[in-house]
């Protein structure tokens, strides 16, 4: 079956995981150990020597193989993914609104100045970084903020115009931001192709690289190839220049990590970790108490996409180990903070450490509960665990459940 195969209505289920399968660009020994089991096992399925899981395995095979509808797997339309690994955020209406309002006149205020651009922009990101339920502050100012970024970018020229419009693709990129993890992949879409075009128009080679990155995330929830993952990442690197300054050598380190996470995510480990070296001599040169004041980049975050890197390579123990030598203190965000803690998480969960990921996922939840509560993985973990028989994390498994609004037995 070609890479790009889309399976038909009428294909067996283990047909359809081979076809999103190839299209991640995974192997089958890359496939079952993200979900627990061997590659034997993922050929047995794809084989149709063994039928559709149970609900828990199938759930993590929908999250593994980025599919947001069982019905892609399954072909049957009762059953969505997203209702039970994804919940929308009550602002999500307002938002997608707010992207989806085309404003062709200007009215007769004022454009906003360039300091008052800069300031609520910098608020904004204040609020995506630094509050405990971001997601929805973050979607209380989104829609006006668009909106106003948008008609001042229409009513003045030259290189005040270039700031604004390198200005309005950040508040794409916290739209962005806000949408994932949410039933809205098309909006995610939406927001980095904009963010990236506002960029362009600015001839903003500092904003255009900061697009890169947030647009491989689009390509990679997309299923996009690892390879135009790649490309664009270095093609935006060459727009900066490390030796100029920490702007420049943040975003270039930025985007080697991006190559290092695509690489990763495939299991390509070699390249994988000579992109994450690179990333690592950024974060070295930039100095152990630096990261980036909205990008995050420094030494916290290298660090911590190791833990990543390594989940995603099936190294479960170096995961772990990765994950206890990580201080997540010094880093200026809580929802970046939390992530990680998830993520951590996740590398107990390869070992089958139980007890760990079930502390990992509370403390995760303290530090941000949005952030926990729209992560697809803390949202299946929690269902899988559900039927633990281990007493001592039962009454904490449903207090997580309750926590992250999803149903358990």
């Amino acid at each position: 079956m070609p890479n790009d195969a889309t399976p038909t209505n009428s294909a067996p289920f283990g047909k359809r995981v081979q076809a999103h399968r190839t299209r991640n660009g995974q192997t089958r020994a890359v496939l079952g150990g993200l979900v627990g089991r061997s590659a034997e096992w993922v050929k047995a399925i794809e084989t149709g020597r063994l039928g559709v899981p149970r609900l828990p395995l199938l759930l993590r095979l929908a999250e593994v193989l980025q599919v947001k509808d069982l019905a892609e797997l399954t072909g049957e339309d009762r059953l969505s993914a997203t209702t039970v690994t994804r919940d929308a955020h009550v602002a999500l209406p307002a938002v997608r609104t707010a992207l989806t309002t085309y404003h062709l006149t200007t009215n007769a205020e004022e454009p906003l100045t360039s300091r008052q651009v800069a300031d609520r922009v910098r608020h904004a990101w204040q609020l995506w970084h630094g509050n405990r339920n971001h997601r929805t502050r973050i979607a209380e100012v989104l829609p006006g903020l668009l909106a106003d970024l948008q008609r001042t970018s229409r009513q003045v020229e030259g290189n005040e115009r270039r700031q604004v419009l390198s200005a309005l693709a950040q508040v794409y990129h916290l739209a962005q931001l806000y949408l994932s993890y949410q039933p809205a992949q098309e909006l995610v879409t939406l927001t980095g192709d904009r963010a990236m075009a506002a960029a362009q128009d600015a001839d903003d080679p500092h904003a255009m690289a900061v697009a890169a990155w947030y647009m491989n995330h689009v390509f990679r929830d997309a299923g996009e190839r690892h390879e135009a993952r790649v490309d664009l990442a270095m093609s935006a690197a060459r727009l900066v220049h490390p030796s100029k300054g920490p702007e420049d050598l943040a975003r270039w380190g930025l985007l080697q990590l991006a190559a290092a996470l695509s690489y990763a995510k495939v299991g390509r480990d070699g390249d994988a970790w000579r992109y994450w070296d690179r990333a690592d001599g950024a974060a070295k040169r930039l100095g152990d108490r630096y990261a980036h004041p909205y990008l995050i980049f420094g030494r916290g975050m290298v660090d911590a996409y190791a833990i990543t890197m390594n989940a995603d390579l099936l190294k479960g123990g170096t995961a772990v180990r990765a994950a206890g030598s990580v201080d997540l203190s010094s880093m200026p965000s809580a929802t970046r903070r939390s992530f990680h803690m998830i993520e951590s998480a996740r590398a107990h969960d390869l070992q089958g450490e139980s007890v760990a990921v079930v502390h990992l996922l509370g403390k995760a939840f303290e530090e941000s509960p949005e952030t926990t509560r729209f992560n697809r993985f803390a949202r299946s973990a929690v269902i899988n665990l559900g039927a633990t028989r281990n007493s001592m994390i039962r009454d904490d498994v449903h207090r997580l459940a309750r926590n992250i609004g999803v149903q358990i037995a």
